[in-house]
């Protein structure tokens, strides 16, 4: 694709390697450039992962679309992230990274997937369609360290892989949604140098997980923290003796390192999160939207349908005993209490479906929301949501 100037944007190729690498490097970390190399040579991403803007031979920008899972209710959502974003300076201010997110969105509609989700510096992508909508788990000082007992601490390796990613599923199954490490995504973590992978042992069990900062950092965080029980949690941060912990309420390993934790700061850190196609997705979300439904003495048994309008346009759901029919897509709907409908700003719809405070608590903070006359039917399709999200860079 030629943009302005005679600038071209491509697909990355194995003669760039070099140049985006120190691109990467000079924009954000050393370790950058190993993460990139890191993904582009490995196969189940490969160089059709990454794109450049070049000017003739020189790279000047750059981005990466990496593919992730989402899993609501049980129910898996194709999804995506992008990363490692740099701009030469001499050529910022020239829309380059806004034709990059077009290329990652279009990649990412061509690969199915129905969500996008990424840590971003403040505002910036969402000049691009995202919005803020899950909440990032703050980062909490140690005040105290527990007995780590008879355990052995040790960095793991790609060997580990799979006991490691048993020990985060058993931790993130407590929640409502949850986005596990994919395959390719473990194989980078052990192999990177800018966070360390580490497992507790308990009689030559691993019995306990997390994720480490580099020491040489001026505060070691420890994050990803995952324990079969309290006694392996306890090891796990007097063995590593980080300097703080990102909290991981509702699990097993957060519920044990809780009392040895400062107070959290008032932070509103969050995932941005895209939602290119809403009546696709809502399509997708039917399966859960039933469950909801059938778990519901209410509704369990009920037939009719819910209308969400999000004012420009609107769906109706309809439904009969706890099973939701396909979307119905319509067109502008200002006043959806006259339908019997809920009213939705569609910038929220990620924090309706995927945020913490479902409906009822959005109302409470948006003028733009409310339920409607049919209330209780949306408490039901629309409750608040418990997130636990693991991603290639700690937030």
């Amino acid at each position: 694709m030629t943009l302005s100037d005679g600038l071209v944007l491509r697909t990355a190729r194995p003669a760039d390697l070099e140049q985006v690498g120190a691109l990467l490097a000079e924009r954000g970390e050393p370790e950058d450039a190993v993460d990139h190399r890191l993904v582009v040579e490995d196969p189940d991403a490969g160089w059709e992962a990454c794109a450049v803007v070049v000017d003739g031979d020189r790279v000047v920008s750059t981005a990466t679309l990496l593919d992730e899972t989402l899993v609501l209710g049980g129910l898996e959502i194709p999804a995506s992230q992008v990363e490692l974003v740099a701009t030469d300076r001499a050529y910022e201010g020239r829309g380059l990274v806004r034709a990059l997110m077009g290329w990652a969105h279009d990649r990412a509609a061509a690969r199915g997937h129905l969500v996008n989700i990424m840590i971003g510096i403040p505002y910036f992508y969402r000049r691009f369609g995202y919005t803020y909508a899950v909440p990032i788990a703050p980062t909490r000082e140690v005040l105290g360290t527990p007995v780590a007992g008879d355990h052995v601490l040790r960095e793991a390796t790609a060997d580990d892989i799979p006991v490691m990613a048993r020990l985060q599923d058993a931790e993130q199954a407590r929640a409502d949604l949850r986005m596990p490490h994919s395959a390719p995504l473990w194989r980078w973590l052990v192999a990177r140098d800018g966070s360390a992978q580490v497992l507790v042992e308990r009689g030559g069990v691993p019995v306990a997980t997390g994720r480490l900062t580099p020491p040489g950092e001026e505060d070691v965080r420890l994050a990803e923290v995952a324990a079969v029980d309290e006694a392996a949690a306890h090891a796990l941060l007097a063995l590593t003796a980080p300097t703080e912990v990102t909290e991981r309420p509702g699990t097993v390993a957060g519920a044990a390192l809780e009392p040895f934790l400062a107070p959290p700061k008032p932070d509103a850190e969050s995932y941005y999160v895209r939602i290119p196609d809403p009546v696709a997705l809502l399509g997708h979300l039917r399966p859960v939207f039933g469950a909801r439904l059938a778990a519901s003495e209410r509704f369990a048994a009920a037939a009719g349908e819910a209308v969400v309008s999000f004012y420009r346009s609107h769906v109706r759901l309809p439904f009969e005993a706890g099973r939701v029919g396909p979307v119905v897509a319509g067109g502008t709907m200002q006043a959806p209490g006259a339908a019997g409908g809920a009213g939705v700003a569609p910038d929220l719809l990620a924090s309706l479906l995927f945020g913490p405070h479902g409906i009822d608590g959005l109302t409470a903070r948006q003028p733009d929301v409310y339920p409607g006359p049919n209330a209780e039917l949306m408490r039901v399709l629309f409750p608040p949501v418990r997130a636990d999200v693991l991603t290639f860079y700690l937030p």
